[in-house]
């Protein structure tokens, strides 16, 4: 454990990972999420986790190559730990000082894929994407196994649904079905047909 906090103890880490288990990022995606670190400190965070081979530098294609960093199969391993310790945080007394209006649909999507019962996606090979307010994210469905990233998918969807944040998480909560969604202008299904909608709720629905 104490090997363990020398690589993850130190402040902003662990949310850099929290970050990378959405995908690979840029440093002015990563600047830009966490406003407050500042790129001197993230650049000594970022060298940090590479040299303990916890990410890897890659090259993304968008179209141009652009330098990006990534998690290896090391740090891929973080993705239930750091999961468990925001679901164990949701015990832990309201702090006052967190805006509840930073919170991110994606971020959101990500603990779902957590907290879901993998019966519901066993068999299923689906990709659904999201547009939240100004944010864009898809979900991997693999045969009971749920990924969340950042951004559009590279292949077309099988449902891309655009709602707001309250209507995302209404829907993942059940306090909404997707057919009133629908019904009621909260949700606009941009692919896709009205089962395929309905399904990925059920993938996704909250199981505390």
């Amino acid at each position: 454990m104490a090997r363990s906090l020398d690589v993850l103890g130190d402040r902003w880490t662990l949310l850099l990972i929290r970050e990378f288990l959405l995908g690979p990022k840029r440093f002015k995606d990563l600047l830009a999420i966490l406003t407050s670190m500042g790129p001197n400190r993230l650049s000594e965070r970022l060298a940090m986790l590479v040299e303990n081979a916890v990410i890897q530098p890659v090259t993304l294609h968008t179209p141009a190559a652009t330098p990006a960093y990534e998690l290896t199969a090391l740090g891929e391993r973080l993705r239930t730990p750091v999961l468990a310790l925001g679901f164990w945080g949701l015990s832990l007394p309201v702090d006052e000082r967190i805006d509840p209006s930073s919170a991110r649909a994606e971020l959101i999507a990500l603990c779902l894929t957590a907290a879901n019962d993998s019966v519901a996606s066993v068999g299923l090979h689906e990709v659904y994407e999201f547009q939240v307010g100004a944010e864009i994210f898809h979900i991997q469905v693999s045969d009971g196994s749920l990924l969340a990233r950042s951004g559009s998918c590279t292949e077309l969807a099988d449902v891309k649904i655009q709602c707001d944040m309250e209507t995302f998480i209404a829907l993942a909560l059940r306090q909404i079905t997707p057919t009133q969604a629908l019904r009621e202008g909260h949700a606009k299904l941009l692919h896709g047909d009205r089962p395929a909608f309905t399904r990925v709720f059920k993938v996704l629905e909250y199981k505390p």
